[in-house]
């Protein structure tokens, strides 16, 4: 598998380490965005991730928004949006679903690795 290259959009610092450390032992190419306003900066500069991996619940733009905004910006991309969150709702779930996200992940479920294990079989089986 060529190098994948994945940006993590959490505002938690501890979280963004933590995973950015997993998927780069995994080998990805990680780039990491504390809010949505930063990752549409780093999609704009450079808009070949094939994942991004975001929170539903960031300071200045939701999970929601920031999809939203990515689907409507960079229409052409053919990253994969996954949300990894905490808001387990199934309502959160759906709406998310509903704005284009291609998986979601619930953090308090998913150990890191699992989470990597999940990334990887979500961004293979949509091709």
């Amino acid at each position: 598998m060529k190098t994948k290259k994945l940006l993590l959009v959490d505002d938690d610092a501890f979280l963004r380490d933590m995973y950015a450390i997993k998927f780069g032992e995994s080998k990805f190419d990680v780039h990491v965005a504390e809010t949505g306003h930063q990752a549409l900066t780093l999609i704009g500069q450079s808009p070949d991730f094939d994942v991004i991996l975001l929170d539903m619940v960031m300071p200045g733009m939701t999970g929601i928004e920031l999809i939203t905004e990515i689907k409507e910006a960079f229409p052409d991309m053919s990253a994969k949006c996954i949300v990894l969150s905490n808001q387990g709702q199934e309502s959160d779930v759906a709406q998310a679903e509903s704005v284009g996200a291609d998986g979601y992940i619930i953090k308090a479920e998913a150990i890191p690795t699992d989470v990597v294990k999940q990334v990887v079989e979500i961004i293979s089986s949509k091709k």
